[in-house]
């Protein structure tokens, strides 16, 4: 293979692929990423056989062919390169692939192509098309909430399904760790009503939101059983589904909350945070006193001091004391968009529901904590 390529195209696909790729392997092919020139173009492919990432950029080819070399290595120098620098790719005789750029001269080990594994074979009976504002919504919206426990592995990651509210096919996206919830949904796109639901690994999820760089633009999102695809723009990823069922998630959703407060989002925030300054790592408890009109946060650590600070608040319902671990509340926080947050209070022992006063099309579950 004999591959010329202006630098910045090359850095920026790189970028998207060489992410994929764990830093430590056992199998070496893992370490490496694709290179095959063909057609004006030179594609570039890299997996963890769980995750696989192709991007072709624009290149002139002086001989067809294929190759594998170190992806971290192979960005590292293209990223150190000068630019506006052209790059040339040459395998000569095959045993390495030399890197040239103005008066710079690499050479690296290569393995052959025949030893890349592929994940992108196989039918995919669902496909639809939607705006990546609208992909990186529901990841944003839900992502904070993924379970970190590899023991309960079907929590992580995002669970997408289709469901009906008033008579209209719904696009939503749930994730849970057992002391929160996220859940955030859409209008069901053409195409996607008949999705059977699916467990998005965590993985897969941070490498979506960061591809989905233009909010406009179109993104193809196929589906099978085991696997799914996000094509947007020239790049392809490809990512295996978690084999698992996610929980009822239905059932700790609260319905009969009546203790309804609603507190102007950002002066909550700030109040928040400023009052965990105080708490420790092991207890980042904030308690909440309500009343009417008021609210009296809270956080006492005995081995630093206490802090307190009042604001004020719309709460008509009985006096309720009640705490949460201070970081969830400002995730939560974080992810409402008007200038209202709602509360919806049961009592001290039981789960808080949390959305936005204006937009319903998201939610958040909350689970107190002993204060």
């Amino acid at each position: 293979m004999r591959a010329t390529v202006e630098r910045s195209h090359l850095l920026k696909s790189l970028g998207h692929v060489h992410r994929v790729v764990e830093r430590r392997n056992t199998i070496p092919i893992l370490s490496n990423v694709l290179m095959r020139g063909e057609g004006g173009q030179l594609m570039l492919k890299a997996t963890d056989l769980d995750l696989e990432v192709t991007e072709a950029v624009p290149a002139e080819i002086g001989q067809g062919g294929a190759t594998t070399v170190p992806a971290h290595i192979l960005y590292d120098i293209v990223r150190k390169l000068p630019d506006g620098a052209e790059v040339s790719l040459d395998t000569g005789e095959g045993a390495q692939l030399t890197v040239k750029a103005g008066r710079s001269r690499f050479t690296l080990q290569i393995l052959p192509e025949s030893d890349f594994p592929d994940l992108t074979t196989g039918e995919f009976q669902t496909r639809f098309t939607v705006p990546a504002n609208v992909i990186r919504k529901l990841i944003e919206r839900t992502q904070f909430a993924i379970s970190t426990e590899e023991t309960r592995y079907y929590l992580n990651g995002i669970y997408l399904h289709i469901v009906t509210v008033a008579g209209k096919p719904m696009l939503r996206a749930v994730a849970t760790d057992g002391h929160r919830l996220a859940q955030a949904q859409v209008e069901a796109p053409e195409g996607a009503e008949k999705m059977a639901g699916i467990i998005l690994p965590r993985k897969a999820v941070g490498e979506i939101q960061k591809l989905v760089e233009d909010p406009d633009a179109p993104v193809t999102v196929e589906v099978s059983d085991t696997k799914i695809r996000f094509t947007i723009g020239a790049v392809v990823l490809t990512s295996k589904l978690i084999d698992g069922t996610f929980p009822d998630y239905a059932r700790v959703i609260p319905q009969g909350n009546d203790k309804v407060l609603k507190v102007d989002r950002g002066e909550f925030a700030g109040a928040v945070d400023r009052v965990s300054t105080i708490s420790s790592e092991r207890g980042r408890a904030v308690k909440l006193a309500l009343s009417d009109g008021r609210m009296v946060l809270s956080v006492n650590n005995p081995d630093s001091g206490s802090a307190t600070e009042e604001i004020g608040v719309d709460y008509p319902a009985d006096a309720i004391e009640i705490g949460f671990n201070a970081k969830y509340l400002l995730d939560v926080a974080a992810q409402l968009e008007t200038g209202t947050a709602e509360f919806r209070f049961a009592d001290p022992g039981s789960p808080t529901l949390i959305q936005d006063a204006e937009t319903p099309n998201a939610l958040y579950v909350l689970m107190p904590m002993r204060v």
